[in-house]
């Protein structure tokens, strides 16, 4: 009855959100599915779906996709150490995945960009560190703006990422084998590959987002990082 229930608020609310978008964007949906099997599709035609969505759809999506964190709860220790992110660029909200690691005594963490410095050829460090979350809300966190765009925290007390046990990777599309379309700059990609080709077992690579960011298929680089399990408001899966 549950499922039932939530599978109809779903169907309900992905009805009314997709009526927000505009005849342009629906457009754009047919061109990426031609485009799948071509190359990848331009990431603006996700980010503005993205931001067509209202504010109060994109709670509700939120919402439904927080329901199906029980399948994930079953894979993780006790206090469990979550990396999660800022959602600012119209993603769907993260502020659920916060309730959810506070409610059952996971320890939350957010990424942090550029705390390594420069590498030898000038260019910030791309491996990310973790910062630990002390607040409930994610808009009471004191943040500054970095250069690319997304908030982040400081603090003494920085995790690699190979301390977690999670991490909650954004994303702009990722297909059903699990390959991930980030915003180009190669910062998870960088913070994950040396474990991923070690085959170590954690952090857990967990996507979440929307169901219309998910495409048959994604061209894959050889520095590309595939996810474990994707959460979106219709379900979860793995890979």
């Amino acid at each position: 009855m549950y499922k039932n229930t939530s599978q109809q608020q779903y169907a309900t609310l992905l009805s009314e959100s997709l009526s927000e978008l505009s005849a342009d964007d629906a457009h754009s949906k047919k061109e990426v599915k031609v485009a799948d099997s071509l190359a990848n599709p331009p990431r603006r035609q996700f980010t503005r779906q993205r931001r067509q969505l209202s504010a109060g759809a994109r709670r509700q999506l939120a919402h439904l996709a927080s329901l199906y964190l029980t399948k994930l709860q079953q894979r993780l220790p006790p206090r469990a150490r979550i990396g999660l992110y800022y959602d600012g660029f119209g993603e769907l909200p993260t502020q659920p995945l916060l309730d959810w690691c506070q409610r059952l005594g996971y320890f939350p963490y957010l990424p942090v960009v550029g705390s390594l410095g420069r590498d030898n050829k000038g260019n910030v460090d791309k491996h990310l560190r973790f910062v630990p979350v002390y607040h409930s809300k994610l808009l009471n966190i004191p943040t500054r703006i970095h250069h690319l765009g997304m908030k982040q925290n400081h603090h003494r007390r920085l995790l690699w990422a190979r301390e977690l046990d999670v991490i909650i990777c954004p994303l702009v599309a990722v297909d059903k084998d699990g390959n991930r379309m980030g915003m180009g700059g190669g910062f998870y990609d960088t913070t994950l590959g040396k474990g991923y080709r070690s085959g170590a077992k954690k952090p857990l690579k967990i996507g979440w987002c929307y169901d219309f960011q998910v495409v048959e298929q994604l061209q894959r680089q050889p520095w590309d990082v595939p996810l474990d399990g994707l959460i979106t408001p219709s379900g979860i899966r793995w890979f």
